[in-house]
Protein backbone atom coordinates (compact mmCIF):
# COMPACT_ATOMS: atom_id res chain seq x y z
CA UNK A 1 0.00 0.00 0.00
CA UNK A 2 1.06 3.82 -0.33
CA UNK A 3 1.64 3.68 3.02
CA UNK A 4 4.58 1.09 3.25
CA UNK A 5 7.49 2.62 3.23
CA UNK A 6 11.16 0.68 3.47
CA UNK A 7 13.48 3.45 4.25
CA UNK A 8 16.09 1.07 3.92
CA UNK A 9 15.95 1.09 0.39
CA UNK A 10 14.11 4.58 -0.61
CA UNK A 11 17.39 6.97 0.62
CA UNK A 12 19.83 4.44 -1.41
CA UNK A 13 17.70 4.65 -4.19
CA UNK A 14 17.61 8.16 -4.35
CA UNK A 15 21.87 8.63 -3.48
CA UNK A 16 23.53 9.73 -6.32
CA UNK A 17 25.39 6.08 -8.04
CA UNK A 18 28.75 7.63 -6.91
CA UNK A 19 27.71 7.94 -3.54
CA UNK A 20 26.69 4.68 -2.64
CA UNK A 21 29.15 3.15 -0.82
CA UNK A 22 28.80 1.44 2.20
CA UNK A 23 30.13 4.54 4.61
CA UNK A 24 27.75 7.06 2.65
CA UNK A 25 24.74 4.52 3.34
CA UNK A 26 25.77 4.40 6.96
CA UNK A 27 25.86 8.00 6.93
CA UNK A 28 22.22 8.54 5.39
CA UNK A 29 20.53 5.71 7.45
CA UNK A 30 21.58 7.75 10.46
CA UNK A 31 19.76 10.41 9.14
CA UNK A 32 17.10 8.72 7.99
CA UNK A 33 16.47 7.30 11.22
CA UNK A 34 14.16 10.04 12.91
CA UNK A 35 12.00 9.33 9.85
CA UNK A 36 12.03 6.18 10.31
CA UNK A 37 10.94 6.67 13.95
CA UNK A 38 7.66 8.68 12.87
CA UNK A 39 6.91 6.35 10.42
CA UNK A 40 6.73 3.64 12.89
CA UNK A 41 4.51 5.69 15.35
CA UNK A 42 2.27 6.19 12.36
CA UNK A 43 1.54 2.90 11.00
CA UNK A 44 1.04 2.33 15.24
CA UNK A 45 -1.14 5.49 15.46
CA UNK A 46 -3.10 4.35 12.35
CA UNK A 47 -3.56 0.78 13.55
CA UNK A 48 -5.11 2.48 16.65
CA UNK A 49 -7.39 4.12 14.88
CA UNK A 50 -8.54 1.45 12.36
CA UNK A 51 -9.34 -0.89 15.71
CA UNK A 52 -11.47 2.14 17.31
CA UNK A 53 -13.54 2.78 13.69
CA UNK A 54 -13.95 -1.12 13.63
CA UNK A 55 -16.11 -0.76 16.70
CA UNK A 56 -19.27 0.93 17.83
CA UNK A 57 -22.21 0.41 20.26
CA UNK A 58 -23.04 -2.13 18.94
CA UNK A 59 -23.58 -5.08 21.79
CA UNK A 60 -21.67 -7.67 19.49
CA UNK A 61 -18.37 -4.78 18.64
CA UNK A 62 -19.04 -3.22 22.26
CA UNK A 63 -18.57 -6.63 23.76
CA UNK A 64 -15.45 -7.58 21.78
CA UNK A 65 -14.03 -4.56 22.41
CA UNK A 66 -14.12 -3.96 26.03
CA UNK A 67 -13.04 -7.67 25.99
CA UNK A 68 -10.14 -7.07 23.79
CA UNK A 69 -8.71 -3.94 26.50
CA UNK A 70 -9.24 -5.54 29.40
CA UNK A 71 -9.87 -9.34 29.62
CA UNK A 72 -8.31 -10.80 26.55
CA UNK A 73 -7.79 -14.16 27.68
CA UNK A 74 -11.48 -15.09 29.37
CA UNK A 75 -13.48 -12.51 28.24
CA UNK A 76 -15.83 -12.51 30.53
CA UNK A 77 -17.20 -9.43 29.93
CA UNK A 78 -21.09 -8.65 28.94
CA UNK A 79 -23.66 -6.46 28.41
CA UNK A 80 -27.41 -7.32 28.82
CA UNK A 81 -30.80 -4.92 28.78
CA UNK A 82 -31.28 -3.14 31.76
CA UNK A 83 -33.35 -4.02 34.74
CA UNK A 84 -36.72 -2.58 34.20
CA UNK A 85 -38.96 -3.29 37.19
CA UNK A 86 -42.49 -1.78 37.85
CA UNK A 87 -42.65 0.59 40.69
CA UNK A 88 -44.81 -0.87 43.68
CA UNK A 89 -46.97 1.34 45.26
CA UNK A 90 -48.41 1.27 49.56
CA UNK A 91 -52.07 3.02 49.17
CA UNK A 92 -53.55 4.27 51.73
CA UNK A 93 -57.36 3.77 53.25
CA UNK A 94 -58.56 7.15 51.69
CA UNK A 95 -57.51 5.60 47.83
CA UNK A 96 -59.28 1.99 48.50
CA UNK A 97 -56.90 0.32 46.95
CA UNK A 98 -55.59 -3.26 48.61
CA UNK A 99 -53.33 -3.03 50.64
CA UNK A 100 -51.79 -6.01 50.34
CA UNK A 101 -48.35 -5.76 49.38
CA UNK A 102 -46.95 -9.66 48.36
CA UNK A 103 -43.21 -10.34 47.87
CA UNK A 104 -41.48 -6.90 47.47
CA UNK A 105 -37.82 -6.32 46.62
CA UNK A 106 -35.94 -3.21 47.80
CA UNK A 107 -34.62 -1.89 44.54
CA UNK A 108 -32.09 0.70 43.54
CA UNK A 109 -33.81 3.83 41.96
CA UNK A 110 -31.45 2.77 38.59
CA UNK A 111 -33.44 -0.79 38.15
CA UNK A 112 -37.31 0.82 37.49
CA UNK A 113 -38.35 1.43 33.63
CA UNK A 114 -37.98 4.50 32.69
CA UNK A 115 -35.76 6.32 35.35
CA UNK A 116 -32.63 4.08 35.06
CA UNK A 117 -30.16 2.35 33.12
CA UNK A 118 -30.33 1.26 29.64
CA UNK A 119 -27.90 -1.64 29.41
CA UNK A 120 -25.36 -3.19 32.57
CA UNK A 121 -21.92 -4.10 32.17
CA UNK A 122 -21.52 -7.18 33.91
CA UNK A 123 -17.51 -7.37 34.76
CA UNK A 124 -15.17 -9.63 36.52
CA UNK A 125 -14.63 -8.56 40.34
CA UNK A 126 -10.93 -8.52 39.71
CA UNK A 127 -10.94 -6.11 36.25
CA UNK A 128 -13.80 -3.81 38.10
CA UNK A 129 -10.64 -3.44 40.53
CA UNK A 130 -7.64 -2.94 38.71
CA UNK A 131 -8.65 -1.10 35.15
CA UNK A 132 -12.23 0.85 36.47
CA UNK A 133 -11.44 4.52 35.01
CA UNK A 134 -9.65 2.41 31.73
CA UNK A 135 -13.40 0.12 31.58
CA UNK A 136 -15.11 3.39 32.11
CA UNK A 137 -13.55 5.82 29.68
CA UNK A 138 -14.07 2.68 26.91
CA UNK A 139 -17.91 2.18 27.89
CA UNK A 140 -17.94 6.06 27.48
CA UNK A 141 -16.22 6.32 24.13
CA UNK A 142 -18.34 3.23 22.17
CA UNK A 143 -21.49 3.82 23.82
CA UNK A 144 -24.11 5.47 21.99
CA UNK A 145 -24.90 9.56 23.45
CA UNK A 146 -28.17 8.86 24.82
CA UNK A 147 -28.03 5.52 26.71
CA UNK A 148 -27.23 5.61 30.44
CA UNK A 149 -25.90 2.53 31.97
CA UNK A 150 -24.26 0.66 34.71
CA UNK A 151 -21.33 -1.23 35.30
CA UNK A 152 -22.20 -4.22 38.43
CA UNK A 153 -19.47 -7.16 39.25
CA UNK A 154 -19.71 -10.70 39.13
Amino acid sequence: MWYEVDFAKLYLNWLPTFLRQPLWAILFRALAAPLVGLHGDWLLFRSVNLYKLAHNGQVPFFEKALNDSLDPSDRRIRIIDGSRFGRLYIYTKGEQKPLHLGTAYLRPASDFADTGVDFVVLVPTKVADEQMPLLQSLIEFYKIASKRYKIETI
